[in-house]
């Protein structure tokens, strides 16, 4: 099969396991589909899927990710501060390393919101439907909504990175108290002390917690940063940890705490 047979085959197979999208029209453009594609697995439940969708949406995963671009993050510069650390700015999908970090609620199957351009729904979109199946199957077993400030971890299926941590960040209600900013450094350490466990010996994080769970984000940038160091240096197992940010302001803070 080619890549666009692949995507329209996958297109009708969820249209028709979905009852409410039976009369969904299939756009002729390939974006259309792209979109479609998407929108159809950000709103599909943690149930049981075919072999043969499997293996073809990870035929045409792996190849969509490979379109997108992988980033090696072997050929990332370290920042002027501490060699360990590294910024990078993009699409934490896109990154080749041992693992990275979702920051995803307390009911850890993902983004139900189609297109939704928080962390949590691009990266169950790119890992594929096993990604939302394995976490279901976490969380049966656990039998609660995960609390903030611990971390669990999968495979990275169909993305470049070969794990996902993923951790619930702390809301932000009124102003940071201090319970919050040690919430949000158990994130970080959870993220870390598995990431050992598990042979981890690059990873990115993401900017927890500060998106529309509102910690402000130089607050959680100095924990960021503090707490990671602080681990490395009682721990060699981690050779490398990349702060990811998305938005030019996050940039500009963890620049001013590293490469300054």
């Amino acid at each position: 099969m080619t890549q666009d047979e692949r995507r329209i085959w996958l297109i009708k197979y969820l249209l028709r396991e979905q009852t409410p999208y039976h009369g969904t029209q299939i756009p002729e453009d390939a974006e259309g589909q792209r979109i479609l594609l998407r929108s159809l697995m950000n709103v599909r439940p943690p149930r049981p899927v075919s072999d043969e969708f499997l293996k073809l949406q990870d035929e045409y995963l792996s190849e969509r990710n490979a379109e997108r671009g992988i980033i090696d993050v072997t050929t990332l510069q370290p920042t002027k501060a501490d060699n360990r650390l590294f910024i990078w700015q993009g699409d934490i999908t896109t990154l080749k390393c041992d693992a990275i970090v979702n920051a995803c609620n307390s009911q850890m199957l993902g983004c139900f919101q189609p297109m939704h351009l928080c962390i949590d729904n691009c990266i169950h979109t790119y890992a594929g439907v096993e990604l939302r199946l394995k976490m279901n199957e976490i969380m049966q077993a656990q039998g609660h909504e995960e609390p903030p400030g611990q971390a669990k971890i999968t495979p990275g299926y169909n993305l470049p990175a070969k794990y996902v941590l993923h951790t619930v960040g702390p809301i932000i209600r009124r102003s940071v108290e201090e319970k919050d900013k040690n919430l949000l450094r158990s994130c970080y350490r959870s993220c870390l002390e598995l990431a050992v466990e598990n042979g981890v010996e690059s990873i990115a994080f993401c900017c927890i917690s500060t998106g529309v769970f509102r910690f402000p984000q130089d607050i959680a940038a100095e924990i960021a940063v503090t707490t990671v160091r602080e681990f490395l240096n009682t721990n060699t197992t981690i050779k490398q940890v990349i702060f990811n940010v998305f938005k030019d302001e996050d940039l500009n803070i963890y620049n001013n705490l590293l490469n300054k």
